[in-house]
């Protein structure tokens, strides 16, 4: 995990096989709640997605990268296809789904989404969580892979200023997953993803995890 804390993501392959990926995917078409152009949101909702974030291999690799154990809090499908195609820009994931709101010069702004409470976190929070992406289908350079700014999770919390001054000035890392692999990143890292110029879908799973310890004694992860 040594890549993991200098660079800001991991590439583990052939964690799951193809037969594992067709039977999530076909549980997927199946689930309609939460469904939008770009995938599906709020997947812990779905029973056989919250017990496959709970498999011993996910939280093995993030309990891991955690360096303790790891529950999944939130689980969303990325999807890209040629009815459905779209790009992402140079960002990094700030925002967690709180259980209550506080107030806290650190935490913010809120928002509600489909009836969860999101606040945007300060580092040392993002910092405690780890984000694992499964990829379900192959992915090449013309299916639009996430793109990463290694070692960019150290910077902490950036302005958009800042990430475009980062991006113009730094190399970008292709995430080439292959099927059935598993990207390993942290919050904080700068990433983005280009819309796909390939004819075959490009789905990924992408759940989130904290400690079971909690984020903090005054802080409560919610599920979504």
């Amino acid at each position: 995990m040594d890549k993991l804390t200098e660079q800001g993501y991991l590439i583990v392959p052939n964690v799951f096989s193809k037969e594992e990926c067709d039977q999530l995917l076909e549980e997927l078409a199946n689930w309609t709640v939460g469904r939008g152009r770009a995938g599906i949101r709020h997947l812990m909702s779905c029973p056989a997605i919250s017990s496959f974030a709970r498999d011993k291999r996910l939280q093995t690799i993030a309990a891991t990268a955690l360096m303790e154990t790891a529950i999944p809090y939130r689980a969303t499908l990325f999807e890209k296809s040629q009815e459905s195609n779209w790009l992402v820009v140079w960002h990094q994931d700030t925002a967690l789904p709180l259980e209550k709101r506080f107030t806290s010069p650190e935490w913010g702004p809120w928002s509600t989404k489909s009836g969860i409470m999101y606040a945007h976190a300060p580092a040392w929070a993002l910092e405690r969580i780890i984000t694992l992406r499964i990829q379900l289908d192959a992915c090449g350079q013309d299916d639009g892979p996430l793109r990463v700014i290694p070692g960019s999770h150290l910077k902490g919390i950036l302005s958009d200023s800042d990430t475009q001054l980062i991006t113009k000035h730094e190399p970008s890392v292709e995430c080439l997953v292959p099927r059935g692999g598993v990207l390993v990143m942290k919050p904080l890292i700068i990433h983005a993803s280009s819309k796909s110029h390939g004819n075959t879908p490009r789905r990924v799973l992408h759940i989130e995890y904290a400690p079971a310890s909690g984020i903090s004694e005054t802080v409560q992860i919610a599920v979504a």
